[in-house]
């Protein structure tokens, strides 16, 4: 489901559910339009159309600049949308029509693989899935802030989900991951690591009805660095970035039963610090 981090509220805030699962986000200055996480990517029109495939079910309802696609096939359901601010951002759509592209393609390959797997050791095929839904996170004026909420089924107990974050440049046509408008993961470790442990580990302490025990080595009761997170940048004013949200999907902080967690801080003058100096006039303290 879509979703908005509320970041008019200047204390931490939990919802429901980066990168997908174990994988930290990717600490890059800048992401290419072929996409640094998509090392497959190929040439491809503007306006990607999904190859037919036998049995399939498409829809793909443009709104404004807004597209939602959805693909059913005896192999899988595949589904991808991105809202109307980023369709119509120069140069934006082009780049998110080439991830859809690339992961509707990627799920058809994986799919096909299973099936045939499952044919062969004699055991029951579930059709896979991925869903990716984008939401404005803060449209500034030289900057669009963008989450995802991802999800994906491959077989086994449960699907996945987790999430994803870009940053794109209006003027350089580019996108950046948030983590990179800091001087280094270790510098935004230094100034939000500690209110982000106390803030993960009261919420810890509610979800599973104790505190967490001091000096364990029990790796869900470890605190979680930004870098291993997805973080995303916020606005409350429309004019500059002044909130940091971290969203931390299962078995990261803690195990699958236990969700998601995410959290919503100010930008402080020790985060404003350590953004980068050509960053600097986009962000400001609260």
């Amino acid at each position: 489901m879509p979703f908005s981090l509320p970041f008019g509220k200047a204390y931490p805030v939990m919802i429901r559910r980066f990168t997908f699962l174990t994988v930290p986000a990717l600490l890059a200055a800048c992401v290419p339009a072929d996409d640094a996480d998509e090392p497959e990517a190929s040439s491809m029109p503007d306006t990607p159309v999904p190859p037919d495939v036998p049995g399939a079910e498409q829809t793909s309802v443009p709104s404004g600049g807004a597209r939602q696609v959805a693909e059913r096939t005896d192999l899988f359901l595949f589904e991808y949308s991105y809202p109307q601010a980023a369709g119509e951002t120069e140069g934006l759509a082009q780049w998110l029509d080439r991830r859809l592209e690339r992961k509707r393609n990627a799920l058809a390959e994986r799919a096909e693989e299973g099936r045939s797997e499952a044919r062969d050791n004699g055991f029951p095929f579930n059709s896979y899935s991925s869903e990716t839904a984008w939401e404005v996170v803060a449209d500034l004026p030289d900057w669009l802030s963008l989450s995802a909420d991802l999800s994906s089924y491959s077989g086994g107990a449960h699907p996945n989900y987790g999430f994803d974050a870009i940053v794109w440049n209006k003027q350089e046509e580019t996108a950046m991951e948030p983590i990179a408008f800091f001087t280094s993961a270790q510098a935004l470790d230094d100034a939000l690591g500690p209110q982000l442990c106390e803030a993960l580990n009261a919420q810890r302490a509610e979800r599973r009805g104790q505190p967490v025990e001091e000096d364990s080595d029990d790796p869900f009761e470890a605190c979680v660095k930004p870098d291993e997170t997805n973080v995303l940048l916020g606005s409350t004013n429309g004019e500059t970035f002044n909130r940091i949200g971290i969203q931390i999907a299962p078995y990261i902080a803690g195990p699958y039963a236990e969700g998601s967690y995410e959290f919503t801080f100010p930008i402080t003058p020790d985060l404003l610090d350590v953004v980068r100096e050509e960053f600097r006039t986009a962000f400001a303290a609260d």
